[in-house]
């Protein structure tokens, strides 16, 4: 397994300064945005995309520092009724599978991206309940949607030799699980998991079984390393569906925490052992969300736990079974 670094609380540096510092620390992977809300302070699309000069000077940049790309991201919302911001949304998709294949990184990440609750809705409409009978007849209509637009995004994406990961967040389609095992069988193989487990901690979810479900059905393409810690004295007042903005910390229910400081080091090594049961070996990506702290010092306290607790060989032979 990698130790990688999804790039965004570096953005303020050009990727030359970024690179040195992740190295130092001991980061293998980055995961950079190239559009969506993660932003393209590293890889700028439009500067790399079939530009052959500029690709052979990233791959110079990178085998400097050892670096590989474990993932392109470009989360947005290409099922938004607003057509404009939904063709916006598609074409930075799209141009993010060109340039993996181009580039040979295996995967794009992102978001499922939510429709309106009918045809003539202008606003996304995020369904957590099947009552009134409406939200049942919304959600409907609204896979019927995710699964056309995926299954020609899973084509696309084969034809370039790419797997597209899809973060389970809220206000999106795909939230959890089981949504994402539906939409992987509905599309294709091409469509599975960046497995983030921030969003699944508040939502009750254990995270070694989600690991466990989504892996028996080969559907992990990608892993965040992000934690979150539930604080209980507001959640038992309001629950954890929370609108309280991240800002206000003291009145939240619950916090996006740098890696060790939601669950402690014995959860997380759990979770690098059960996502080596399941098949998975690849990046670790740290994503930095802690309003609590620095990104340097929360990547850094990140980056040590982890050291700990991955694996860095592959197993031998079990001679005590023989």
């Amino acid at each position: 397994m990698e130790i990688g670094v999804h790039t965004p609380p570096l953005a303020d540096e050009p990727l030359e300064s970024a690179l040195p510092y992740l190295d130092g620390i001991g980061v293998e992977t980055i995961e950079p945005g190239v559009g969506g809300h993660p932003g393209q302070d590293h890889i700028t699309r439009a500067e790399y995309l079939d530009d052959e000069t500029k690709q052979a000077e990233l791959d110079d940049l990178l085998e400097e520092y050892e670096m590989r790309i474990s993932a392109l991201a470009t989360h947005n919302n290409p099922l938004h009724p607003d057509d404009e911001r939904a063709e916006t949304a598609d074409t930075e998709l799209r141009e993010a599978i060109r340039l993996a294949g181009q580039l040979e990184v295996g995967t794009v990440t992102c978001f499922s991206g939510l429709p309106a609750g009918s045809p003539n809705d202008e606003t996304p409409n995020w369904i957590t309940a099947p009552w009134p009978p409406q939200h049942a007849e919304a959600l409907e209509y609204q896979w019927k949607r995710a699964i056309e637009y995926w299954g020609e995004i899973a084509e696309y994406a084969d034809d370039h030799g790419v797997d597209v990961a899809i973060e389970m967040h809220p206000n999106m389609l795909i939230y959890e699980p089981h949504g994402m095992a539906r939409l992987r069988e509905e599309t294709g193989e091409r469509i599975g998991a960046n497995f983030d487990p921030s969003h699944l901690y508040w939502q009750g979810i254990t995270i070694t079984d989600a690991i466990r479900y989504l892996g028996e059905r080969e559907a992990i393409h990608h892993v965040h390393a992000k934690d979150t810690r539930i604080y209980d004295a507001q959640a038992r007042e309001k629950g954890v569906l929370d609108t309280t903005p991240y800002t206000d910390e003291p009145n939240r229910s619950w916090l996006f925490r740098s890696v060790g400081y939601g669950h402690g080091e014995a959860h997380w090594k759990d979770i690098v052992s059960t996502l080596r049961m399941v098949g998975y070996d690849g990046a670790l990506s740290i994503e930095h969300e802690d309003s609590l702290t620095s990104s340097r010092e929360g990547l850094e306290k990140a980056v040590d736990l982890l050291e700990r607790a991955i694996f860095e060989t592959q197993p031998g032979e079990a001679h005590w079974a023989e």
